[in-house]
């Protein structure tokens, strides 16, 4: 019987021709797995993209539509000796939950071995220099060899299982030197107390496996904590939702049965699975994972709600504008797994020397055995001395340095409403010495409100709202939202471009342009340069709504902020110029320009750009668009329509602009401790090598070297997760 594999159900198809698929593999623990896994792939007919995250252990692979099949995958990862199979998000998380429990489990074996052998050695130690009897020694040595090697065996399972894999498809990585070096020392400490010598290294070999397990297991721990933030906000997704069907008829069905224009229920106490805005019903809701906000937010006929929010009190009708894969939310989750998948210029330098780096390990070990063998040694001291020398040049911290850094970062930098839509958008971003805003809805906020309200008398402002809600103007509709307008005025009628009016009561009332209501005298009275006007007369009372965006409520501290960091702060929109002057008088911002286009601002970025400046443009992802992708690094708001075609590098969470100072903060900070921990693993073997060559280090001592080397790295990376307090906090 000839059993098929039918992996269609997770094949997506990109358009253009274009396949994907995401593969979990397991045994994938270093840079050098990841280079071979792409290598591997990538030599595949038509595959167009095999990149692998080492951070959720997945491979994401595009190919070009027609006979390969993706079983072919699977079968070509097998080859390479990795096991892999169709990502399914619960059974992958589950998966690392068993890992980081097992690598506890080898950890805490290893430890308790290392403290007993430690234990015994310390009187062999003592004894080899007084009087301690062969026999005595001997027993310590056989004790010792009692504990170490079932523990080595156990606890050295992630290591030999990982090495054992490479050397079966033909490749060796970092854990390799690693199990050759415990594997000899074992080995050796045996031979050595069958020849009752005076030293054995079972103390070496088992501290080593421990130290490494320290820092693999705390590795594993970052990368899971930066991992989840993605997990929760896909726990925060509603599976089904409740849908109307008929007038007064509900069908709870699967989001994905749920299209733009449906009409769906949300009671409360449920989160909304669909982004859409309210059509009917009061109530408050909590949606502080888009916008930062922690209070409670009305919601009411006009209101915006977003898929992850959750419904507190009254019972809403929505209208779908996007569900499933379309919500703002399945959004922010495809940019963070392209934050964790993408690779910076550094993680690719390392990966580079962490790939040559096995190999030379192998060869300067050899080739120190043979040198002290042909400079007279005996075998004996030769191998030793070439175990230390296998020992302390593992590339372990080399292979750590710059991804641990980078998944703190990025883990940091989204706690604080910040989301990385490129690989080196880290190390750009902390080059920037010169920052571009656009004002409208960057420096602003996107929603429009009526700065006059407390100036028009209640009764005219219900009824100019109640008017406003037979207009499609945007202006209009902040009125209508203002003043929580609930229905249109029957027999109301718009007249493009001028504004719309119906009678009340045998009067005529009209909403629009100050010359389509006959209030130019109180518009030459009017002083807001930012506002845009709307009038209303109703027979012959005439009254201005001045409808602005106000600035962003921090806008004026951020940019200080960015000052004080040695940073230009330059504002170029298509605005107004009084509008702009005035947003640019109230920040500070001494550079602007107004009525700019889109090719001026491209113009002016590629202007600094031959001056040696490196700007960064913040800019709301529309219009925008050209300039995003024209400067050095770039940044948008989560609110910039059409997000998922945004060319920005970065994309900011909430109402605040806090989140732009902190991305700046914490890339610097990044990138220095990546400079960092590259100098730091560059130096430990500029001075570990030529010691370990010479004799001088014995296997113990580079077993605790080249551990405390990797850990160092890793407890220096996790200083990125802080920077200074007043920028660290978007709610």
């Amino acid at each position: 019987m000839h059993a098929t594999r039918d992996f269609s159900h997770y094949v997506k198809d990109l358009g253009a021709g274009l396949k994907h698929i995401d593969l979990a593999v397991e045994g994938v623990s270093c840079a050098g797995c990841m280079a071979k896994i792409e290598r591997g792939l990538s030599a595949l007919p038509d595959v167009t993209l095999a990149r692998v995250n080492l951070t959720d252990r997945r491979v994401a692979l595009e190919w070009k539509q027609g006979t390969l099949d993706p079983a072919k995958f699977i079968d070509r990862l097998a080859e390479l000796g990795y096991k892999a199979y169709p990502f399914e998000k619960a059974s992958a998380e589950a998966t690392e939950a068993e890992e980081s429990r097992f690598l506890l489990r080898c950890l805490g074996v290893a430890a308790f071995a290392t403290m007993n052998v430690m234990m015994l050695s310390i009187p062999v130690w003592s004894g080899n220099v007084s009087d301690m009897l062969p026999e005595q020694r001997d027993f310590f040595h056989w004790l010792s060899a009692l504990i170490a090697l079932p523990a080595a065996a156990y606890a050295g399972q992630p290591f030999f299982r990982s090495a054992w894999r490479a050397l079966r498809s033909g490749n060796v990585n970092m854990d390799v030197p690693i199990c050759i070096g415990v594997i000899l020392a074992l080995g050796m400490s045996i031979v050595e107390t069958f020849h009752h010598a005076e030293h054995a290294y079972f103390d070496a070999a088992i501290m080593l496996l421990t130290f490494l397990l320290v820092g693999r297991y705390l590795d594993q721990n970052m990368r899971r904590r930066t991992r989840a933030v993605a997990g929760n906000l896909a726990a925060l997704k509603a599976e089904t939702a409740t849908k109307f069907i008929g007038a007064d008829e509900i069908s709870e069905v699967p989001v994905a049965a749920v299209r733009a224009g449906d009409l769906v229920l949300l009671r409360p106490g449920e989160r909304c699975a669909v982004d859409g805005v309210v059509v009917e019903g009061r109530s408050e809701i909590d949606q502080s994972l888009i916008t930062g906000e922690t209070l409670y937010v009305p919601a009411e006929q006009g209101t915006a709600v977003y898929a992850g929010s959750l419904n507190i009190s009254g019972t809403l009708r929505v209208r779908v504008s996007a569900a499933a894969e379309g919500t703002l939310l399945a959004e922010i989750t495809r940019l963070l797994d392209t934050a964790l998948q993408a690779r910076s210029r550094y993680m690719r330098l390392a990966d580079r020397a962490s790939r040559l780096y096995a190999p030379v390990v192998h060869a300067t070990a050899a080739l120190t055995v043979l040198g002290w063998a042909l400079a007279g040694a005996s075998w004996h001291d030769a191998i030793v001395t070439g175990i230390a020398v296998l020992i302390i040049t593992c590339p372990c911290a080399l292979g750590l340095a710059i991804p641990t850094v980078q998944t703190v970062a990025s883990g940091a930098m989204f706690k604080s409403g910040v989301l990385l839509n490129a690989g080196d958008a880290i190390e750009r971003l902390a080059e920037a010495d010169h920052v571009i805003f656009d004002k409208t809805g960057t420096l602003t906020l996107p929603e429009l409100e009526v700065v006059n309200a407390a100036d028009i008398p209640a009764d005219v402002f219900a009824l100019a709202g109640q008017l406003a809600l037979s207009s499609h103007h945007p202006v209009a509709a902040a009125v209508a939202q203002a003043a929580q307008a609930r229905s249109p005025l029957m027999g109301a009628t718009e007249e493009p471009g001028q504004g719309v009016r119906a009678i009340v009561d045998g009067v005529e009332i009209r909403l629009g342009r100050p010359a389509f209501c006959g209030a130019e005298a109180l518009l030459m009275a009017h002083v807001d340069p930012e506002a845009s006007v709307v009038a209303f007369r109703r027979g012959s009372e005439t009254f201005l709504f001045s409808v602005r965006q106000g600035l962003r409520p921090d806008a004026a501290k951020i940019v200080a902020g960015l000052q004080r960091r040695g940073i230009k702060v330059e504002i170029l929109s298509g605005d107004r110029e009084a509008a702009v002057a005035a947003a640019a008088k109230a920040l500070g911002i001494s550079e602007w320009r107004a009525g700019v286009t889109p090719a001026d601002k491209i113009a002016r970025i590629e202007e600094l750009k031959r001056a040696g400046v490196k700007v960064m443009m913040v800019g709301d992802g529309m219009n925008d668009a050209p300039s995003l992708a024209a400067a050095h690094v770039s940044m948008s708001p989560i609110s910039a329509a059409h997000l998922s075609q945004a060319t920005a590098d970065l994309v900011f969470l909430g109402r605040p602009l806090a989140p732009v100072l902190a991305a700046v903060d914490y890339a610097r900070k990044a990138l220095h401790l990546m400079r960092q921990n590259l100098w730091l693993a560059v130096l430990y073997n500029v001075l570990a090598v030529p010691l370990a060559i010479s004799g001088v280090v014995t296997p113990l001592i580079a077993a605790a070297a080249m551990s405390g080397s990797s850990i160092l790295v890793m407890l220096n990376a996790l200083r990125a997760r802080k920077v200074r307090e007043e920028a660290a906090s978007w709610k």
